[in-house]
């Protein structure tokens, strides 16, 4: 996208969903898009993956990765380190489709809102659109970079 600004993961990544917003133009739109792929809730879960996999250096390392980051929604620093990319060469074995979704719903959305304030805004302003009905103008899905 040739308009994104230079900036923290979470100024794009609201860059792109305002983009997506303003073309659809319609207010019970309310795009989300992961930082930077599912695979960063899988991150967080590494407790979950720890137990699906019988590894516990595996869950430490990927907790290391977290922490390192400050954050799930921030382990990305290009193609090759991607979430998914790390968890990958920690767990060759990894299935993006079966380990992935049991990791996260072991995780819960709970605890995936109080580590990653993107999905987090996105949860709080799909709750509220909900709470008030079809044709709610819905809040701004976007918080302000909380690492800016």
């Amino acid at each position: 996208m040739a308009t994104r600004p230079p900036g923290s993961p979470y100024e794009r990544v609201t860059h792109v969903e305002r983009a997506m917003t303003d073309t659809i133009g319609h207010p019970r739109f309310l795009p989300h898009l992961v930082l930077h792929e599912l695979e960063a809730w899988v991150l967080l879960g590494h407790e979950a993956l720890g137990e699906l996999t019988g590894d516990d250096a595996l869950a430490r390392a990927v907790q290391t990765i977290v922490t390192r980051a400050q954050g799930a929604e921030l382990v990305n620093d290009g193609a090759s380190t991607a979430p998914s990319k790390r968890l990958m060469r920690l767990y060759p074995r990894y299935r993006k489709t079966s380990d992935g979704p049991l990791v996260i719903a072991e995780l819960g959305i709970n605890a995936i809102r109080n580590a990653c304030p993107h999905a987090n805004a996105w949860f709080s302003a799909l709750n509220t659109a909900l709470a008030h009905g079809p044709g709610h103008e819905p809040a701004p899905t976007h918080p302000a970079d909380p690492h800016g």
